[in-house]
């Protein structure tokens, strides 16, 4: 059930690497690859170290889609389906990271949920 609940963050890491073996940065597609394994070690540090790089991440969609935009609009080529493609992988990107804030199960086990909230959440 913890795998299907982490399924966007692997898909958001998998976009990363390609989109760096696109651009010829190996370094950092390997690091793409790689960083969601973090979440292997069952600490809070590696929720909040994904997060960080989910949202470095979306940072770099957005500059992408920018300087996309820039060329295409340069070139006078279409950009619209461009935008709107570059513009929903960023928005998916940065709410891979929130999949940590609405599953208790994720919270529970990753050490997000503190004693008292988790025995005033089965007292709801």
């Amino acid at each position: 059930m913890i795998i299907i609940l982490l399924i966007p963050v692997f898909l958001s890491a998998l976009l990363l690497t390609a989109h760096f073996l696109r651009t010829g940065s190996i370094f950092l597609a390997i690091l793409a690859f790689l960083f969601p394994l973090a979440l292997f070690i069952k600490r809070t540090w590696t929720v909040r170290f994904v997060q960080i790089v989910l949202f470095i991440g979306t940072i770099e969609w957005v500059y992408t889609l920018m300087n996309l935009l820039i060329e295409r609009h340069e070139a006078g080529k279409p950009w619209v389906r461009l935008s709107l493609v570059l513009g929903i992988v960023a928005v998916f990107t940065i709410s891979s990271a929130s999949v940590f804030s609405f599953s208790n199960l994720l919270r529970k086990r990753y050490g997000l949920i503190t004693a008292s909230a988790e025995k005033n959440d089965i007292q709801k």
